[in-house]
């Protein structure tokens, strides 16, 4: 008759000894030994504590209909300009032009944020005027809610100049967001929540394009309008207005953020526990052979002998 394992169980087996002997000692330096390297090698292999991470998300963009605009008429530096600010029309005096401007935001994907920009100018020319390159700024309100509740004004700068007059400018670009450093994990967030455009002040240099892109680029955090392809067409009528068409996107983004206490320490244990199994299958391996071969004196004593007693 063929014999066959119908069940089968481990062994225990105990290896007693006294607290003060070279097999105690033995076990606390395998101990040591088995938990602490692995927390060094993660440590020192780079990447053990979480410094920062990223997430996507869909900011929430709208238009300020705030607007500057200059723009060159000769190439001897002279210029038009317009802006939604009263003061910096009435201190540019005879160079105003009031353009008429029709702006839409579109919500293609009905998700209650806004998806596109379609910004429509026509800016009147004099018989006599040229346009021969253009400096603009739209304003925007910027908020990002995933994470952190993060809240500021920002800009898109658009310019372009030709040495040959133009007739239209038409942009399609994104507003895309730039860090110089991460937002943090949760709270408030205000600190840019301020305008880029000092739209109250008298005086002129609080419009000189200059200062605005010096002190809005001081932000460590800011938009910029990615706009690999503008189109400049020219073959303008005398009695035509300058014309610009952008379109400008709300992409979703890919947000840089400092993680949070919990996040750090489940990223920590992650990188510690796979180098820790390594250790333990090792020292495991260690003891058996240690025991079992008596290299320290002990007693051993099975399940089955405790069982028959």
């Amino acid at each position: 008759m063929a014999i066959y394992e119908v069940y089968s169980h481990p062994l225990l087996i105990r290896y007693r000894t006294s607290i003060c002997s070279k097999a105690t000692l033995f076990l606390f330096m395998v101990l040591v030994l088995t938990y602490i390297p692995p927390l060094l090698v993660a440590y020192r292999s780079q990447g053990f504590w979480l410094k920062q991470n990223t997430y996507e998300e869909q900011p929430k963009v709208n238009f300020r209909y705030e607007a500057l605009l200059i723009a060159l008429n000769s190439n001897t530096g002279g210029y038009i300009a317009w802006s939604t600010f009263q003061t910096f029309n009435s201190l540019v005096g005879d160079r105003l032009r009031i353009p008429q401007v029709s702006v839409r935001e579109e919500d293609k994907n009905q998700d209650g944020k806004m998806d596109q920009l379609i910004f429509n100018l026509e800016l009147p020319l004099l018989p006599v005027e040229n346009v021969y390159g253009v400096q603009l700024i739209l304003t925007f309100s910027y908020q990002l809610y995933r994470m952190s509740t993060f809240v500021m004004q920002s800009m898109a700068f658009i310019q372009y100049t030709s040495p040959i007059p133009g007739a239209k400018l038409s942009i399609n670009g994104d507003l895309r967001l730039q860090q110089r450093q991460p937002l943090g994990h949760q709270g408030l967030d205000t600190t840019y929540n301020v305008s880029v455009i000092n739209g109250t002040s008298p005086f002129a240099s609080s419009y000189d394009l200059t200062n605005i892109i010096s002190a809005y680029q001081e932000r460590n955090v800011t938009t910029v309008l990615s706009t690999p392809n503008p189109v400049w067409l020219v073959g303008r009528g005398t009695s035509d207005p300058f014309v610009i068409n952008a379109v400008i996107r709300y992409p979703v983004e890919t947000i840089s953020y400092q993680p949070g206490f919990w996040e750090m320490i489940k990223y920590a244990w992650i990188q510690y526990v796979s180098v820790l199994l390594i250790f333990l299958w090792v020292f495991e391996r260690v003891k058996i052979f240690v025991f079992q071969n008596q290299v320290f004196t002990t007693v051993p004593v099975s399940s089955l002998k405790q069982h028959q007693s």
